[in-house]
């Protein structure tokens, strides 16, 4: 009712299940899913997996909507492919500024909870891997030039496209092409991706306090 009620947002369909919500997710044609983690027949990880894997799906937004923000299950829904996370207790207004940010295609990842969910990445291992993860490569960056470190390291801290052209004394339509290319060039499909993918090549530090635009 929320949703439906808001000016440019229609609710195109709903689902009870996780298998549900992925058939929905194709047949509607949704810009987004609002997917709840725990779902039966199929949890909300597993079908933000499919989703994310989908070629036909590809420019589908996920936002995950979990009980608290340390939940362990939003790492491995980052990590399965979606786009932000909201905790169920978010003011009506605010998650529907959610949808729209995260919509859009912008970040909707708060420095703070994003530090210690991927410091969590970092220290759990990935499903069927080995009992430790592997060590920060930087390597993992080589394709990037200096000034789009510089750009990936900001929207690691959570740092919107505004945000980003102020510290860096950018346009903000610079910024967002510096973002799309960081993207492009690591194959990653939006923001979220990126700020695993920062932490994980040690560009970022877990638990280093974020800086603020100048």
């Amino acid at each position: 009712m929320l949703i439906a009620s808001a000016p440019g947002m229609t609710v195109v369909g709903e689902a009870g299940t996780g298998r549900e919500a992925v058939a929905l997710a194709r047949s509607a044609r949704a810009d987004l899913v609002v997917m709840d983690i725990r779902m039966p027949d199929l949890d909300g990880i597993e079908a933000t997996r499919l989703i994310a894997a989908a070629d036909d799906l590809d420019q589908v937004k996920i936002l995950v909507l979990t009980t608290y923000d340390t939940d362990e299950h939003v790492v491995e829904a980052l990590r399965a492919g979606a786009s932000a996370f909201l905790v169920k207790d978010t003011r009506p207004a605010e998650l529907l500024d959610a949808i729209r940010t995260v919509a859009a295609g912008d970040s909707l990842l708060s420095p703070g909870p994003t530090a210690r969910l991927i410091a969590r990445v970092l220290r759990t291992p990935e499903p069927g891997a080995g009992a430790e993860r592997a060590e920060p490569a930087p390597g993992l960056l080589d394709v990037l030039s200096a000034r789009e470190c510089e750009v990936l390291a900001l929207v690691a801290r959570g740092h919107n496209n505004a945000e980003i052209a102020h510290a860096l004394a950018l346009s903000p339509l610079t910024a967002k092409t510096h973002v799309s290319r960081i993207m492009g060039k690591l194959s990653v499909r939006d923001r979220a991706q990126l700020v695993i993918v920062a932490y994980e090549s040690g560009l970022v530090t877990p638990g280093a306090a974020p800086q603020p635009p100048d």
